[in-house]
């Protein structure tokens, strides 16, 4: 029998000790010493997690321990995907469409999307310029791969979505972010972009509408745009994945601009496909080479049945249905906005599509990180900081997305109002 242990022993444990009486040689496992890895790519250290995704996490947990929580957070719409579609996706399924598609994308959706421009923007649009892809992010990704190399500079809107310039890090290129204001209603113009143009940049990148403040570039502008960024030899990119949600006069799509322009589209907000990860890119024919090689090597092709139930979300019958759903946006938009005005949040451009509001918070005197902990902590409404979408006054704005009913967002006003009574006594 081996000795008793003792305090002595480096080794001691005082559980093992009372048991070892009993049960000779009985060791309690102890936690070994980390296991050292080599390090991670220095480019992971300049892409930032979403701060949204934090207070979701906190929002949820508030929601487990019995709290009830009006979201306001996620840019993601509180309603179902469509029947039409749900059940394209189903019999998708059951005729064994479950392999993969060509890495450009399923024929019939590709044409179905060209059909698409010409139907709806006026557009006659070449199937062979058309790129099905995982959901915009992936659309964006292969852009960025085909166009931009190590320390190429692309110019972004700040704020505007984080990833855009994320996507860019990835490989090794730089988003520049352009600070915009109300003055241009937070989008790029054609005169920020000739003042910001430098040596080292080969593309611009701009959503009409933007993210996080729903506005749009207006259609003389954009056309400003291309021609700056064409005349020095560069790409412009335009996310459009809101452009079907604009609530006033239809914008045009920039396809119309030409071929050259590279367009970004997507199946999850307008046609309520998120989960889904379905997007679509248009690209110039002699670009079309470059963007199936890299599909082929980072995707291999877009999800099989998501391509199919897409056929039906482009049909004339779902689109009424889903027209139904963008008028209920508006209507929360046109809810919220006034309300939000009304209790002191500064918002000098209507956003014109979009579910999202951005709202000035100088009123209130704290920071946006702190002011969206404030409201949820103490009104039970979750929305994102301004600091999730760039630096230029970041700290002095918050986003409000009115992606839940207009029930809940009445109770999240009441609750907002009180909140705020203090702030706004002192």
């Amino acid at each position: 029998m081996k000795p008793p242990l003792s305090r002595a022993d480096a080794t001691w444990h005082p559980l093992e000790a009372a048991l070892d009486e009993f049960e000779p040689g009985f060791r309690i496992e102890r936690e070994q010493p980390p296991l050292h890895f080599p390090r991670v790519a220095k480019r992971t250290a300049d892409i930032e997690p979403f701060r949204v995704m934090a207070i979701l996490a906190r929002a949820r947990a508030l929601e487990a321990a019995g709290h009830d929580i009006v979201h306001m957070e996620v840019g993601e719409p509180d309603f179902p995907t469509p029947e039409p579609i749900v059940e394209a996706g189903i019999a998708a399924l059951r005729a064994g469409h479950t392999h993969y598609t060509p890495a450009l994308g399923l024929p019939r959706l590709r044409e179905a999307i060209a059909g698409h421009y010409g139907e709806h923007h006026g557009v006659a649009v070449d199937p062979a310029r058309v790129c099905v892809t995982p959901g915009a992010s992936g659309a964006l990704l292969l852009v960025m791969a085909a166009l931009f190399d190590p320390g190429d500079e692309v110019l972004l809107a700040d704020p505007g979505y984080p990833c855009n310039r994320h996507f860019a890090r990835v490989v090794e290129a730089r988003g520049i972010g352009v600070p915009v204001g109300p003055e241009t209603a937070f989008q790029l113009t054609a005169q920020l972009v000739e003042q910001h143009w430098g040596p080292r940049t080969r593309g611009v990148l701009v959503a009409n509408p933007g993210n996080p403040t729903g506005t749009v570039i207006a259609a003389a502008e954009l056309r400003a745009i291309h021609a700056v960024v064409k005349a020095r030899g560069g790409w412009l990119i335009v996310d459009e994945i809101y452009h079907e949600l604009i609530y006033g006069k239809a914008a045009p799509s920039a396809a119309a601009l030409g071929d050259d322009v590279i367009v970004i589209n997507s199946f999850s907000k307008y046609f309520l496909m998120t989960g889904w990860r379905l997007g679509w890119l248009l690209a110039p024919p002699s670009l079309m080479p470059a963007i199936d090689k890299l599909a082929q090597n980072l995707f291999l092709s877009a999800p099989t049945v998501a391509q199919h139930a897409a056929l039906a979300a482009l049909r004339p019958e779902t689109r009424v249905l889903l027209e139904a759903r963008k008028a209920e946006l508006r209507a929360r938009r046109d809810l919220l906005l006034p309300e939000l005005r009304h209790l002191g949040f500064d918002v000098p451009v209507e956003p014109a599509g979009a579910f999202y509001i951005y709202a000035g918070i100088d009123r209130f005197g704290m920071s946006s990180e702190a002011f969206a902990e404030k409201l949820l902590l103490e009104a039970g409404v979750a929305i994102t900081p301004g600091t999730d979408f760039g630096s230029h006054q970041a700290e002095r704005h918050v986003r409000f997305a009115y992606t839940t009913s207009s029930e809940r967002i009445r109770v999240a006003l009441a609750r907002i109002a009180a909140a705020l009574k203090p702030l706004l006594q002192r």
